[in-house]
């Protein structure tokens, strides 16, 4: 599924749209330069899910923990990662349960040590907006992009 976001707002709605999909357990993961709006749509997906409180960039902390409800949310940005085992050595590993939801900006840092995704999203800048490829990669993730496509 590709889309063209317009706009800020378009990423949000994005977002927020696909927090409905969402279900313990799933892994997605957030692709793109800097700039592309990986950190708009997690905000999206926070706010599709309630969360009304302030939502930063995990860039500096790595990670992000929302509860929401009886979900656990967890929001990684591994683009200051150097070496891929970074992620197992900061004791992430154990986030990854059928429990949780991770959203994971800059997954390819982790050099293909995570579990992987349910859905893939592939953002790039596109002029003054934003090109999203979205694929879904289990049976998980397909349910979830059939809740985007109605």
């Amino acid at each position: 599924m590709t889309r063209f976001l317009a706009a800020e707002a378009d990423t949000l709605a994005l977002g927020a749209a696909l927090a409905q999909g969402l279900r313990p357990g799933m892994v997605i993961y957030l692709s793109g330069d800097l700039g592309a709006g990986k950190t708009t749509l997690a905000r999206g997906v926070l706010r599709g899910l309630g969360i009304t409180e302030r939502v930063k960039s995990p860039t500096f902390t790595l990670l992000e923990l929302y509860t929401i409800s009886s979900l656990y949310l967890y929001h990684f940005d591994f683009y200051r990662f150097n070496r891929s085992d970074e992620w197992a050595d900061a004791g992430f590993r154990e986030y990854f349960n059928s429990e949780s939801v991770c959203l994971v900006e800059w997954p390819e840092k982790a050099g293909g040590q995570l579990p992987a995704p349910d859905v893939k999203i592939e953002m790039e800048v596109d002029g003054s907006g934003r090109s999203v490829t979205i694929s879904a990669h289990t049976e998980a993730g397909n349910n979830c992009l059939k809740r985007l496509q109605h």
